[in-house]
């Protein structure tokens, strides 16, 4: 699967010939940001990024975002196409696996986690 095809619900934008129109997204807690850009042709991720202004506009360093298109990871370097969503991704504030260690960690064997069920009823005892 291609990182650079629009989900097929999605057809790309009309563009000239000359120009490439793609969308820079941006989310985080309490920001949405969606800027769309038009870009010479051959232009690349990171000049979306630049054109976007996101970067300046949240404070943004660059080098602890990654870029995805259409949720897979790309470098700056890839030449965009039409209809191309580039995402900034922020990092893990942690990681899913050891945020699980910790949990189990922090809770002892045997005791009922948050998402246990409740005991099983005995067939043994009447239902009057």
């Amino acid at each position: 699967m291609s990182a650079h095809l629009p989900p097929p619900d999605k057809a790309p934008p009309k563009h000239g010939g000359d120009t490439v129109d793609v969308t820079v997204v941006y989310a985080a807690p309490g920001v949405e940001a969606i800027v769309r850009v038009t870009l010479p042709q051959g232009a690349v991720v990171g000049d979306a990024l630049a054109a976007s202004g996101l970067l300046d506009r949240h404070s943004l360093d660059p080098r602890t975002l990654a870029c995805a298109i259409y949720g897979e990871r790309v470098a700056v370097s890839l030449p965009l196409r039409a209809g191309d969503r580039v995402e900034l991704t922020r990092p893990l504030v942690v990681d899913a696996k050891e945020a699980r260690r910790r949990r189990a960690a922090a809770r002892p064997l045997g005791r009922p986690g948050p998402r246990s069920k409740a005991p099983p009823v005995r067939d043994s005892e009447p239902l009057d």
